[in-house]
């Protein structure tokens, strides 16, 4: 007997995690996407997330031992909505010491849809830290941008799908799960 995959961001227990979209990091030269791209596509998956009552993470840096963040270091404007789940972060990673598996835990994901910025790193680290936690990853690959094309490309094309699925925005956009609202 055939089964078929879920429609992405179906499966019951999924978050969308969005990573770094500060606008210190928004502004970078990044590729094959801009920061401004990636941060407007991301909000239209938050939108679809918040939309079908699944759980919207928001993670940003901050320096550790300073007295001061950088210019730029909150998140961007209009990202972050009443109910989204902000998280603090002081490593590359969204996990260690941030107590953001708890929290997923506390509401049931077993399902992490990962996006933002860079791909190579924030994103990464958090997937394979997803991945150590047992977490089910997918991968948004046109929402998420790298300091090089082909550093994006790599990760997206040779690392991720060895954690899980990679798709793009468009299809977590027309998901029925997402248009039921």
């Amino acid at each position: 007997m055939e089964t078929s995959k879920p429609e992405p961001g179906t499966t019951p227990g999924t978050a969308l995690v969005l990573i770094d979209l500060m606008p210190r990091i928004v502004a970078l030269s990044l590729a094959p996407h801009t920061g401004e791209e990636v941060a407007g596509r991301c909000a239209r998956l938050a939108e679809a997330f918040r939309a079908s009552g699944r759980p919207v993470v928001v993670v940003r840096v901050e320096r550790p031992n300073v007295a001061e963040q950088p210019p730029g270091s909150g998140f961007v404007e209009g990202l972050v909505r009443p109910g989204d789940i902000e998280i603090v972060k002081r490593t590359v990673g969204a996990f260690h010491g941030t107590g953001l598996h708890e929290r997923l835990l506390g509401l049931g994901v077993e399902r992490l849809v990962l996006a933002g910025l860079v791909t190579t790193m924030g994103v990464e680290s958090t997937a394979r830290a997803a991945s150590d936690h047992g977490y089910e990853v997918e991968f948004v690959e046109d929402a998420m941008s790298a300091f090089a094309a082909d550093e994006h490309e790599f990760a997206v094309r040779r690392i991720f799908p060895r954690f899980g699925e990679v798709r793009d925005t468009a299809s977590y956009l027309k998901s029925p799960t997402t248009e039921r609202g």
